[in-house]
């Protein structure tokens, strides 16, 4: 994907909107308006995809938590260390955000309200929908959530299988998941046009407040992620993994530099088993932890995509509840430790949290144009994460008398 071409798609569909919404003039209005089937075709293809797509990553990704539940506790330690992290980061990204939203100008809803489903249900009626009578149907309908549901369960049965029937049907579904991605690295091509034509129609309607509001989106999302670092991942690696954290911080700021430069745990990778070694971490620990880590460890991408969905919510003017955000916590939980290996992708797999609360995706094309400087943060937060996951999961073994420790 050619950020720079995203980025100048970006600029000059916020240029024609700001433009028209400033001069009124009707033949600028005109043309943003008339840009807007370019971004419903970006949107529609990229629907077309997530939904199988999300559906691969995640059977694939509970097969593999299932498969090492067999390499005993030191894998259901580190998943344990993963959702310990991933929930706070949820959290705090809502947290962060809705204080933010105090910094941001008041702009029209690209969508009337009235127009959005936004009614909550009740508890007992949210829980009860989450099993689904028919899973083709409730693909076909979007509702992702359900979908998921059913999905973990069946990658939950496959562990059970005998091994070759289970790994034929983790192989269908990684090579399924492979083809996909693909097909989205295809789209994602088309990312410049389609966030032009998504960027224009909306700034017309909202004016320059928008820019303004997207500022204020990216400064909290980073203030999150140190946050989600110094009161989290840091205290972990003290108190559990009894690491100081200027050691930490020493020893993997190669690491945090690659993360933050490449934007993807896996070409990482490489930086971090060398980085382990050098911090004196147990070689049979981290050459599980951090593979596993880079597969679906995602505290920075999970505290982003809760922060993208409190600001998506309050653009489009929908009122967050409980009961809509419990379920919002679930979908974003399931959803970033499943995040596919193709750029931005974070932002394509919001898609069941949105669809939960009942927002637009059309908001995820603004969020695409922008993503550039919260992805390199987040990405560079998920590795500190993968770091701390090991460091803290050879403390725990350490002190269990030696297990896995090397002679």
């Amino acid at each position: 994907m050619n950020t720079r071409a995203i980025l100048i798609g970006l600029a000059l569909g916020l240029g024609l909107g700001v433009t028209a919404s400033a001069t009124g003039s009707p033949s600028l209005l005109w043309a943003a308006d008339a840009v807007e089937p370019l971004g419903q075709v970006f949107l529609r293809a990229i629907q077309m995809v997530v939904i199988p797509l999300v559906a691969a990553v995640v059977f694939v990704g509970v097969a593999r938590i299932g498969n090492l539940r067999k390499l005993g506790r030191l894998g259901g330690l580190a998943v344990g260390f993963f959702w310990v992290t991933t929930v706070p980061g949820i959290l705090i990204g809502m947290g962060v955000m809705g204080l933010a939203l105090n910094f941001t100008a008041p702009v029209p809803p690209p969508t009337p309200v009235a127009d959005l489903d936004t009614a909550a249900p009740g508890v007992v009626d949210f829980l009860v929908n989450l099993v689904p009578r028919n899973p083709i149907q409730v693909a076909a309908d979007g509702s992702l959530l359900p979908l998921l549901i059913f999905v973990v369960l069946l990658a939950a049965a496959t562990t059970t299988l005998p091994a070759e029937k289970r790994r034929s049907l983790t192989s269908l579904a990684e090579t399924l998941g492979d083809a996909l991605i693909k097909l989205m690295t295809w789209i994602l091509w088309t990312a410049p046009v389609g966030v032009f034509g998504l960027a224009a129609p909306v700034v017309a309607r909202t004016g320059l407040a928008m820019l303004q509001n997207l500022a204020v989106f990216i400064v909290a999302v980073v203030v999150g992620l140190f946050i989600l670092k110094a009161l989290v991942l840091l205290p972990l690696v003290r108190i559990v993994g009894g690491m100081g954290p200027g050691r930490f911080i020493r020893g993997t700021v190669g690491s945090y530099t690659v993360g933050f430069t490449t934007t993807t745990s896996v070409a990482t990778l490489p930086m971090m088993l060398q980085e382990a070694e050098a911090l004196g971490l147990s070689k049979s620990n981290f050459t599980l932890v951090l593979p596993l880590a880079a597969s679906i460890n995602r505290p920075g991408s999970a505290l982003f995509q809760s922060a993208s969905l409190v600001f998506l919510a309050a653009m489009y003017g929908v009122p967050l509840d409980a009961a809509l955000i419990a379920a919002a916590v679930l979908a974003i939980f399931l959803a970033s430790m499943t995040v596919a290996p193709v750029p931005s992708a974070s932002i394509v797999s919001m898609v069941p949290a949105l669809d939960v609360v009942g927002v637009p995706v059309a908001g995820l094309g603004i969020l695409l144009g922008i993503d550039r400087v919260p992805d390199v943060f987040r990405s560079a937060t998920n590795v500190i994460g993968h770091m701390a996951a090991a460091t803290t999961v050879d403390g725990v073994t350490r002190r269990r008398g030696g297990e896995g420790a090397d002679g």
